[in-house]
């Protein structure tokens, strides 16, 4: 019953989000452009489709994807669990004995960002306009490596409580060199892959593992040190994309000349 309450309560609250969306749509439609809408009845059936689904989402995410993100990075930084059942002091944990939140971290954000819808989308527009030339699972895997080396980074930050503002600042230079040396037709591409990656399956994850590691770490803040496994998620696959754009121009070139 409570689950069914908390339902009808999200469901509100979504078209209450969508509310604007729709008003701004048809008010262009119907007093700006002065066109009717084609085929309004599959449209008007589609945003039910969108505010159901959405809903859904949403009471899926705090029943099972946050609460399992910080079940998993209490699980992973327990003493117990790093010393194979030695109860130890939490204090004499060092940055190395969390090996495995490292790969958790890595692999978690590799597999939220192949499943991720908007990524999809984006891989297959990128393939359509490019006449084959960006490959969709190329395009999928560049940027899934990305946000895997991303939260690993992220997750050894929050262990080591150091400044995010550091990492950040050192990432978008890289990303503005690699801007000056990519090819022209990725830039853009590669830009835009660090959004699409900040969506639907993969936000909520990383920001529960972000938050679980920061209130079960000693001596971490979990709104200081909590957040900002997203930033990275959004800056390491621009260097990725862009990354393997030069490599395939390199091996296409190498490939010229053998030829």
């Amino acid at each position: 019953m409570n689950n069914l309450i908390n339902f009808l309560v999200t469901l509100i609250e979504t078209v209450r989000d969508v509310l604007p969306i729709v008003i701004i749509i048809f008010g262009f439609q119907f007093l700006v452009i002065r066109q009717p809408i084609p085929q309004l009845k599959n449209v008007l059936l589609g945003f039910v489709y969108v505010i159901l689904g959405l809903a859904l989402f949403l009471q899926g995410l705090e029943q099972a994807l946050f609460p399992l993100g910080k079940l998993m990075a209490k699980q992973l930084t327990e003493p117990s669990f790093i010393y194979q059942g030695m109860e130890q002091a939490a204090h004499i944990l060092h940055w190395t004995d969390y090996k495995w939140v490292y790969l958790f971290g890595a692999a978690i954000g590799f597999a939220t960002t192949i499943a991720e819808p908007s990524l999809i989308a984006v891989a297959i527009k990128a393939k359509n306009v490019s006449g084959g030339t960006i490959t969709i699972w190329g395009l999928r895997i560049a940027v899934a490596i990305g946000v895997a080396i991303g939260i690993a980074l992220g997750t050894f930050r929050i262990v080591t409580g150091t400044p995010l503002h550091y990492y950040i600042i050192v990432g978008y230079i890289v990303v503005v060199i690699q801007t000056f040396y990519a090819p022209r037709m990725i830039i853009a591409l590669a830009y835009d892959s660090g959004g699409v990656t900040t969506s639907t399956v993969t936000v909520p994850l990383v920001a529960a593992l972000g938050l679980g590691l920061a209130a079960t770490i000693p001596g971490r803040s979990t709104l200081i040190d909590g957040f900002g496994l997203i930033a990275f998620a959004s800056l390491f696959p621009i260097m990725t994309v862009m990354g393997y754009a030069q490599l395939s121009r390199r091996l296409y070139k190498h490939k010229g000349n053998d030829t």
